[in-house]
């Protein structure tokens, strides 16, 4: 396998190591622009809270004939003491709210980016000093409280991911020229895949346990979890990418080495490692040899060693190696 069998076989976990970065970038942009329909598909968990049902009795609000009229009107009403939209998505960023527009989800509000971030929807809804939070169960709590540590190690995971996967790319530059270049890249292909798997079991796992918890605990407010189906169809194709481009890789170690498996010679006058027949001591190089028989006849030498030869006709067809 010459040269060109040996790019194309790099090409092939290069575009996948590349795909896998770009549906890590995809991952990253979930919820970066509120104005953006594509991003704002893009979350892990969301939260609808369409029909929510509060009672306004239950948040702590001074009786006054303002608050009073509050605590009398609808669930409608409850909201909008609270400030509730009608969903939430979570991203790996931050989390994005909005409304529905004929029918539609219209994205109204996205907080700050943040490293390690985690949805607390206590602190979002505006629960604080409020009995509505101690109306929580045990287990949505402690879910939490586990959900917020899960989500530091998720993001260091994603970051490193990235970060390896990009790495990846510009040592299998190297893997061109040869089978040690293909040896470094497996490695780094490996820590970028473990990271890789790393976060999307963590995001898997994390996400399915809470939504399971939070329907379970929020049921009687009429508040719905699901989780975000293009974002971890797009996480786990990064991950199928990364762990074939990580095979190709390891194969591109042990084979296409880039040397052709054609030998080459020189001309017609001289072949290195080849033999070319010389003139026979009996008669001429042609083959129709005259063989010279008699008393007293003493072969000629040439410089090739004759053994156990007589004076009887023979097929011994001496040859020399030839120089280049």
């Amino acid at each position: 396998m010459g040269k060109a069998g040996r790019f194309a076989c790099i090409f092939t976990p290069m575009a996948l190591t590349i795909a896998s970065l770009i549906c890590l970038i995809i991952v990253g942009l979930g919820g970066t622009n509120k104005n953006n329909s594509t991003y704002n598909s893009l979350y892990f968990f969301r939260a609808n809270t369409t029909d929510i049902n509060v009672t306004p009795g239950d948040l702590n609000i001074p009786h006054n004939p303002l608050t009073d009229a509050i605590i009398n009107q609808t669930t409608e009403a409850a909201k909008d003491a609270l400030d509730v939209k009608d969903f939430y998505h979570v991203s790996l960023w931050n989390y994005c709210a909005g409304d529905f527009d004929n029918g539609q989800d219209k994205v109204t509000y996205c907080s700050p980016r943040k490293n390690q971030f985690w949805f607390n929807p206590v602190e979002v809804w505006g629960l604080n000093n409020t009995g509505v939070e101690k109306l929580f169960s045990d287990e949505l709590r402690s879910g939490l409280d586990a959900y917020q540590k899960a989500a530091k190690w998720m993001f260091i995971a994603y970051v490193v991911a990235v970060v390896a996967t990009i790495v990846e790319i510009f040592v299998g530059i190297f893997a061109l020229f040869s089978r040690l270049g293909s040896l470094a890249t497996t490695i780094v292909s490996t820590v970028s895949s473990v990271f890789l798997i790393g976060f999307a079991l963590t995001a898997t796992i994390l996400y399915t346990t809470l939504m399971g918890s939070f329907n379970e605990a929020v049921k009687q407010y009429n508040i719905r979890g699901s989780l975000g189906h293009n974002m971890f169809v797009v996480t786990w194709l990064a991950v199928a990418f990364s762990f074939a481009a990580g095979l190709f890789w390891l194969v591109s170690s042990c084979c296409c080495s880039g040397r052709s498996n054609k030998i080459k010679y020189g001309d017609e006058s001289g072949r290195k490692g080849k033999y070319e027949r010389v003139d026979s001591p009996y008669g001429h190089r042609d083959g129709a040899a005259h063989f010279q028989t008699g008393p007293g006849y003493q072969a000629p030498h040439h410089g090739v060693p004759l053994n156990n030869v007589s004076n009887k006709p023979t097929a011994y067809e001496p040859y020399r190696t030839a120089n280049v």
